[in-house]
C-alpha cells in the first residue's frame, strides 16, 4: 500500500512561492513556519526537489519551540541528474537521493537509483514503491512547483496543507503548484476544504481529496 500524501504548501496570495529570482525565505510567518514543523513531525518522511536544494539549501527536520521534541522524518530528494552539493544541509545521513542516473556519493546522503519517465525524471510509481519497501507509512512533500504538479497530476495527493501569506508576487513569481495541462475544468484535481485558520497574519487551510 502506497503512502498516505500530504502537500505542504506556503505561498502568497495569488499562489506563488517565491518572486521572479526564487527568493522564497520567508513567505509566511513565525506561527505559520512553526506549525510547518510540528506537521513534518508527523510524517515518516518529507520530500523535495532538487531546485528547492539549490535554491533554499534546506534541513527538513523539526525544529520545535524550547522543550519540545520530536524524532526527524526522513528526508527525500528527487535528483534525477545529481546536482545535490555535497555541502549542501541534505548531503548527510537521514537523507535518501532519488535519482535515475548511476549513484555517485554526494557527502552521506544515500543515493538510490530508480526508475525514470520519458524526461528521465523518477516517476511517481517508482518513488512511491521505493518508500513503501522502506516502511514509509505517510509523505509529505514540500517542495517545488513541478514536484507538486507530478503527484498532483498522478492523483496521488490525499490532502494539502496550504499556508497562505497576505503579500501579492504577481505572475512572473514562482507558481506553487507548476502546469497541469489541463484542458477543461472537468479534468481539475478536487480537493474538499476542512478547515480555515489564522496563523498570525497569515491564513492555514485545510484540504482532502474529493
Amino acid at each position: 500500500m502506497r503512502p498516505r500524501i500530504t502537500w505542504k504548501v506556503a505561498t502568497s496570495l495569488d499562489g506563488r512561492i517565491g518572486t521572479s529570482t526564487g527568493e522564497s525565505q520567508w513567505i509566511t510567518g513565525p506561527q505559520a513556519r512553526e506549525q510547518g514543523h510540528r506537521l513534518r513531525a508527523t510524517h515518516d518522511a518529507v520530500l523535495v526537489g532538487v531546485e528547492t536544494v539549490l535554491a533554499d539549501d534546506p534541513r527538513l527536520t523539526v525544529r520545535l519551540p524550547d522543550g519540545e521534541t520530536a524524532a526527524d522524518p526522513l528526508r527525500v530528494v528527487l535528483d534525477s541528474r545529481l546536482r545535490t552539493p555535497p555541502f549542501a544541509r541534505l548531503a548527510r545521513a537521514g537523507t535518501l537521493i532519488l535519482t535515475t542516473r548511476e549513484p555517485i556519493v554526494i557527502g552521506e546522503a544515500e543515493i538510490v537509483r530508480v526508475a525514470g519517465d520519458s524526461q528521465g525524471r523518477p516517476t511517481v510509481e517508482a518513488v512511491l514503491e521505493t518508500l513503501s519497501a522502506r516502511g514509509v507509512r505517510s509523505l509529505m512533500i514540500e517542495g517545488g512547483g513541478r514536484v507538486a504538479a507530478c503527484f498532483v497530476t498522478a492523483g496521488v495527493v490525499d490532502a494539502i496543507e496550504w499556508f497562505r501569506a497576505p503579500i501579492l508576487l504577481g505572475g512572473d513569481g514562482r507558481p506553487g503548484v507548476a502546469s497541469l495541462a489541463l484542458a477543461r475544468l472537468a479534468h481539475a484535481p478536487r480537493y474538499r476544504r476542512l478547515a480555515v485558520e489564522p496563523m498570525g497574519d497569515d491564513l492555514w487551510e485545510r484540504y482532502e481529496k474529493a
